[in-house]
């Protein structure tokens, strides 16, 4: 990885960590192997960061509030559920393949995160699926959409997004945003009352 200077070096530490604990997992990599990929001294990580798992929080908040941010705009649109549900879901395609590095960390190495940062996570996680869930319940409400159960609904919606960095291409033949509409197209189309 080339550093581009106007990345600061904390940022460059922490991109590097991401791609470390993508490829052999947190518990593996060690803050010499970060160094030795750094090409500096362990030493010298100390003056960036203060631990791995400051590194791992990091990346887990950092995405965590990509998500939220988006969403939120997305809930804020004067648009119908379906609507909502679809740029919901092209969104979140979107800030994933824009961070497949930092998304493989964010669903893989989370259950590292030591106390209270694991629960203070899992509680980010558990409200962004209720906040998807509301938006089905809110479609089901005004009959646009068939009575299901919801949570059975958003999880057959994020297991098919949080496997996204471990199968999709960047270079590949099909664009976030397609994807994104392919993938709310199979929902949307299963919901529609």
């Amino acid at each position: 990885m080339e550093f581009v200077e106007h990345r600061s070096r904390k940022d460059q530490v922490i991109d590097k960590a991401a791609e470390l604990f993508r490829v052999n997992g947190y518990s593996a990599t060690s803050m010499r192997d970060l160094a030795n990929a750094l090409g500096i001294e362990a030493a010298s990580l100390y003056s960036h960061i203060r631990s791995k798992e400051e590194i791992l929080q990091n990346l887990c908040f950092g995405m965590a509030e990509k998500f939220r941010s988006k969403l939120e705009e997305v809930e804020r649109s004067d648009v119908s559920s379906s609507q909502k549900l679809r740029a919901g879901i092209v969104a979140h395609i979107h800030i994933m393949s824009d961070n497949l590095t930092e998304s493989a960390v964010f669903m893989n190495e989370h259950r590292h995160l030591s106390q209270p940062f694991l629960r203070e996570f899992l509680l980010l996680r558990i409200n962004y699926i209720n906040r998807f869930k509301r938006i089905i319940q809110q479609g089901i409400d005004k009959g646009e959409f068939i009575h299901v159960d919801t949570k059975l609904a958003v999880m057959t919606l994020f297991s098919s997004l949080n496997w996204m960095p471990h199968w999709y291409d960047p270079q590949g033949v099909i664009d976030p945003e397609s994807l994104g509409n392919q993938l709310a197209d199979m929902l949307i189309i299963g919901l529609k009352a």
